[in-house]
């Protein structure tokens, strides 16, 4: 799993072993170990009507709706979007994507990704 913030906005990138295990577990769990602390990011299911997200803890939670999650494994839907509203007025992005191979070459692992759509277009 794989998570991107800018400002805000949170991203979540998940292999296809990882939407298996969400969808049929109800949630996904990781953590990266910093020397003085862990910061610990997952996405659950829950009964609710649209994505929300929550930060307690050094912990990120993406909440899920339950009706989307339990049949995107089994479907082509890339994922799901959602604009939360904040206390001040603003709003926080919020993005649940299948993790797709990249076009380009690089340097990280491009195992148990996503067939890019875009592969072989010039």
């Amino acid at each position: 799993m794989k998570i991107r913030i800018k400002e805000n906005s949170v991203r979540f990138r998940l292999t296809p072993t990882e939407v298996k295990r969400f969808c049929t577990e109800g949630s996904i769990e990781e953590s990266t170990r910093f020397s003085s602390t862990t910061f610990n990011y997952g996405v659950k299911q829950k009964n609710i009507e649209n994505l929300q997200v929550d930060f307690n803890g050094n912990t990120i939670t993406l909440y899920v709706p339950e009706s989307f999650a339990k049949e995107w494994y089994e479907n082509d839907v890339v994922g799901i979007d959602h604009r939360e509203s904040l206390d001040d007025g603003g709003t926080f992005f919020l993005l649940l994507e299948k993790d797709f191979a990249c076009l380009d070459n690089t340097h990280e692992d491009q195992t148990d990704k996503y067939p890019n759509p875009k592969a072989g277009q010039c």
